[in-house]
């Protein structure tokens, strides 16, 4: 009786360990699907609108400043901002391009 009582408390250590693993599993694959995938796509569409970029485009900088774009570079932009005063800003820093969120609505 001592041998099989023993046996049964190894064979439901075992179940507890799966259960455990299967919860960790589970637990990964939640937060894949809830956090990294979705910040995953954000970051790719992102990156197409700033490769996508031309003179002319009325942009929004992560800074809130304003202005349409006069001149490009491989990793920078140059906005204008007021009749006399331009800006150079890095292409990541550009948040939104203003006219083409009117195209899609």
């Amino acid at each position: 009786m001592l041998v099989t009582a023993t046996q049964a408390a190894q064979g439901q250590g075992s179940r507890a360990g799966l259960v455990m693993m299967i919860y960790f599993v589970a637990f990964i694959a939640i937060m894949w699907f809830l956090i990294i995938r979705p910040q995953r796509r954000m970051q790719k569409r992102h990156e197409e609108m700033v490769t996508q970029l031309k003179k002319g485009d009325e942009v929004v900088t992560e800074g809130g400043i304003i202005g349409s774009v006069v001149h490009l570079a491989d990793d920078r932009l140059t906005i204008k901002t007021a009749e006399n005063t331009r800006v150079v800003v890095a292409r990541g820093k550009i948040s939104r391009v203003v006219g083409l969120e009117a195209e899609k609505r």
